[in-house]
């Protein structure tokens, strides 16, 4: 065997190569006197650790327990140990950074739900309803809590005297961003609109908060119903997605105030959507119709719960859902129309196949606004309602349409 000879070491013992014969010198020098065993040091000591040979390139070699991964009850012991001890450190620097993570979602949850600068833009109005020859006036409103803020009345022509809408936008940029929106809708249905910066949007003061922008929309229809040019009864809410959640609200809260309330692919709660979202927090923030112990409920300050709210609405409800709806689940609006006709019987359904989140009333087209314009007419009318119902118009257009 290359290397040199080897001896099987016994059972149970450390093995060791045998050491090569030395050769005797022929001219020796003087030097110190060999020690015996009482003068070697402790150091010198040989280690009553195990060792294992392995085959090398030129034969066998020492390897010592830590390097070969094996060894006695001792060295099993320390690797045993020392796996504990990382997997520890691996559970607490997991653990730091899913609290670092839920105490960054506590304390920046407004930034998440509200976002009145969109990225890359101002602030500012880009336009106002001018730059669409529309006829309007700025509005300057106190909420309960002193807050300023600011609101556009677009005034359709005085010759026609129909519903005024209460517009509540979505949750990101501000009421300039929906103009073409609602140019439209006076064109197709006739009627003034009322845009309501909430708090912290536009040109409003403040910052936005659940609470805070429910304020605010109490003020934008408290201003609507002592107005003397326009026929209070019919104010009519209008809410898309998070303005959904506040129209609900608002509506809830002033049967006397508000005719009907239309819901435009607006989410169950914000407690829902923090676990569509991020849906690692799926187990932990849920509203009514989600599952999971909800441990952490408590922390969102702007739940938005319509879901709990719409059930408890007594006025008319029309709910318009895109079916290709990329931000909120369709589903989530057939639920609040599910709960909501539990003790309304006034409550209305229409989808549309190919509508998104933001452009269900431009690939609706016809169908969408003949679906409002239906609905004020039965329930937010000028003069008696006609006779056919709107389960039954609807029903013809769908007709036509195919």
């Amino acid at each position: 065997m290359a290397g040199g000879p080897y001896w099987p070491a016994p059972t149970g013992a450390p093995t060791r190569p045998r050491p090569a014969a030395r050769r005797p010198d022929p001219n020796p020098s003087p030097g110190p006197r060999p020690r015996s065993k009482a003068d070697a040091p402790l150091s010198a000591a040989p280690s009553r650790s195990p060792v294992t040979t392995t085959r090398g390139g030129g034969g066998r070699r020492l390897v010592p327990p830590a390097a070969s991964g094996g060894g006695g009850g001792g060295g099993g012991g320390r690797g045993g140990g020392e796996m504990s001890g990382w997997l520890k450190a691996l559970a607490y620097g997991a653990g730091g950074v899913a609290v670092a993570g839920l105490a960054a979602l506590v304390a920046l949850q407004e930034r998440l739900v509200y976002v009145p600068v969109l990225p890359g833009l101002a602030r500012a109005y880009p336009i106002t309803p001018a730059r669409l020859r529309l006829s309007y006036e700025d509005v300057w409103l106190r909420a309960a809590d002193g807050v300023r803020l600011h609101s556009w009345f677009i005034r359709h022509p005085p010759s026609c005297r129909g519903p005024t809408i209460l517009f509540f936008q979505e949750n990101a940029g501000n009421i300039a961003h929906r103009l073409e929106f609602v140019r439209l809708m006076m064109q197709r249905l006739q009627c003034n609109v009322f845009m309501l910066s909430y708090r912290g949007y536009g040109e409003s003061d403040g910052y936005p908060s659940q609470k805070g922008i429910t304020y605010d929309a109490q003020a934008a229809l408290d201003h609507l119903a002592q107005r003397k040019d326009i026929d209070t009864s019919r104010i009519v809410i209008f809410g898309r997605s998070l303005g959904g959640a506040v129209g609900a609200v608002l509506a809830r809260n002033n049967p006397d105030k508000v005719a009907a309330l239309i819901l435009e692919n607006t989410f169950t709660s914000i407690l829902d959507m923090a676990g569509i979202m991020l849906p690692f927090l799926r187990w932990f923030i849920g509203g009514s119709s989600s599952k999971g112990p909800k441990l952490l409920n408590c922390v969102v300050r702007s739940p938005w719960s319509t879901l709990d709210i719409v059930g408890e609405v007594e006025q008319p409800i029309l709910f318009l859902s895109g079916l290709q709806d990329e931000l909120v689940p369709p589903s989530h609006m057939k639920m609040l129309y599910e709960k909501a006709v539990e003790h309304n019987r006034n409550c209305r359904f229409v989808d549309f196949p190919s509508g998104m989140h933001m452009d269900t009333w431009m690939s609706g087209g016809d169908r969408y606004w003949r679906a409002i314009q239906l609905f004020l007419d039965q329930y937010a009318p000028e003069v008696q309602s006609r006779d056919a119902s709107f389960k039954s118009e609807i029903a013809e257009d769908d007709e036509a349409a195919d």
